[in-house]
């Protein structure tokens, strides 16, 4: 008889504690939906820890709102291209319905021309051409998806002194940008959302111990590293704080 009774009241714990619990937590839906796009400066590779990367703490940060006000989903990836961006994250958007999203593309595009020279104009055009097409699919899409107000965030590269190319290369992959955010910005689908640019070119430049190649070269190290470090994620943070404050 103890034992039916004891198997009862376990039961009864089983079913009742579990509802208990979820009738105290807050019913009210989060009002941002907060997601970063890209490649590995959203994603925070090589930053330490990851979660140091400029998109993390922009929501640790509470930069668009109280944590529990915001649902945050990081969908990049390390490597990504524009066309990766555009195929295989623009889709996760769709089902993630953001409200606000952070983007870093065009990094990898620069890097791939950079990889198979001669650099030469005419492939230098080509690839500013195809990254110009996807980046307006990419802004194109996420206007049609994200409600009146929705914002969406970018930033332009940063030069590396120690990879001479990208001193002609950045300038004109961050002009491509700034062209196609401002055209997409006259599209009828995003005359109602937010499109803006932080400028992180001209906060990196000049600047020391933004890269984690300066560190290598001051072990002796022979190594091409582009990511930024802890300090150069908050530089980007800082400059995306700059344009959401607006």
């Amino acid at each position: 008889m103890i034992m039916r009774a004891l198997s009862k009241y376990a039961l009864f714990l089983l079913l009742v504690v579990p509802l208990a619990a979820l009738a105290a937590l807050p019913a009210v839906q989060a009002p941002v939906r907060y997601m970063a796009l890209g490649d590995s400066l959203a994603a925070g590779y090589k930053a330490m820890p990851a979660t140091a990367g400029y998109a993390y703490q922009l929501y640790l940060g509470r930069a668009f709102g109280n944590i529990p006000d915001v649902l945050f989903d990081n969908a990049s990836v390390p490597g990504a291209r524009s066309s990766e961006v555009l195929n295989f994250q623009l889709p996760q958007a769709a089902l993630f319905q953001p409200n606000v999203v952070t983007i870093s593309v065009g990094g990898n595009d620069l890097l791939a021309l950079l990889a198979n020279p001669p650099i030469t104009p005419e492939k230098v055009q080509a690839a500013l051409v195809v990254f110009a097409q996807n980046l307006g699919q990419i802004l194109g899409g996420l206007c049609l998806g994200m409600p009146a107000g929705g914002q969406v965030y970018l930033h332009t590269l940063y030069e590396i002194p120690d990879i001479p190319e990208t001193a002609f290369g950045v300038p004109a992959f961050n002009q491509t940008l700034n062209d196609v955010v401002n055209q997409m910005s006259l599209f009828p689908s995003c005359t109602d959302k937010v499109l803006a640019v932080a400028d992180v070119y001209t906060a990196f430049l000049g600047q020391k111990g933004l890269l984690l190649i300066e560190r290598y070269q001051k072990k002796g190290i022979d190594v091409i590293e582009v990511h930024p470090t802890n300090k150069g994620h908050r530089v980007i943070e800082g400059q995306f704080r700059a344009i959401i404050s607006r």
